[in-house]
């Protein structure tokens, strides 16, 4: 078992635990800075970020947006699927490009400018949901547009989270499919010690949900998801500078 592994896990977890996502979008970078290969954070960061959806579901699942989810259906799937099959033969960094994005959504909160041009991007909303899926089949960084775009719907907390989980279970367990169906000789990491990661992302979730998540209150939540949007789009930026 890697420490520096199992320290992301918990780190990228409680990151989660709040907002629907952050084991995928933060973890994937840092492991790939520490040297890992992109199959393998995936093998190992996949099924951590399912388990820790499947408890958010399972706690407020009548709170999901499904007209939101049904566009994450049917035009952000098959993108993901056929561009992750793609990106196991080769890597595509557009880091900058998204983390620019991310700041700007940030920004929303603060800037009516800033609101009106997002309001008007966001008119092309199936575009948007394919465009998702090509980035997050290439890269693993659709979470980030997935939560940017949620964040702008300004859903209550609970719908928000619930919303970006259950979204993202889908984006994962689409990932593990293909990866399992196309790229079986390319993983290498082993049953245990993925099982050990998993158990520790659960129990901080548990823990996470418990002491915090709950204690929030729906107007500093929004100011704390835009805190977070924030930060994704500097760390993706760096990680593409790096």
């Amino acid at each position: 078992m890697s420490v520096d592994i199992l320290l992301t896990v918990i780190a990228t977890a409680m990151v989660q635990s709040i907002f629907g996502a952050g084991v995928l979008l933060f973890g994937t970078p840092i492991l790939l800075l520490l040297g890992y290969e992109f199959v393998d954070v995936l093998i190992v960061l996949l099924p951590i970020s399912i388990a820790i959806n499947l408890l958010q579901i399972a706690k407020h699942h009548a709170h999901i947006d499904f007209a939101f989810y049904r566009n994450v259906l049917f035009l952000t799937l098959p993108p993901i699927a056929l561009f992750l099959f793609l990106v196991t033969h080769t890597r595509i960094n557009i880091g900058v490009l998204i983390g620019s994005f991310l700041l700007l959504i940030a920004l929303k909160e603060y800037s009516p400018t800033v609101t009106r041009a997002i309001d008007a991007l966001m008119k092309y909303e199936k575009a948007y949901f394919a465009t998702m899926g090509v980035i997050h089949g290439l890269s693993n960084l659709g979470g980030s547009l997935l939560t940017a775009l949620v964040h702008h719907k300004d859903h209550a907390k609970d719908v928000a989270r619930v919303t970006v989980a259950a979204s993202y279970a889908t984006f994962a367990v689409v990932q593990i499919l293909t990866l399992w169906l196309f790229s079986r000789s390319q993983i290498d990491v082993p049953f245990a010690e993925n099982a050990i990661y998993l158990v520790v992302g659960a129990l901080v979730f548990l823990l996470t949900d418990e002491m915090l998540y709950t204690h929030i209150e729906q107007a500093r939540y929004r100011r704390i998801f835009a805190g977070f949007l924030a930060i994704a789009g500097i760390v993706l930026m760096i990680r593409a500078l790096s």
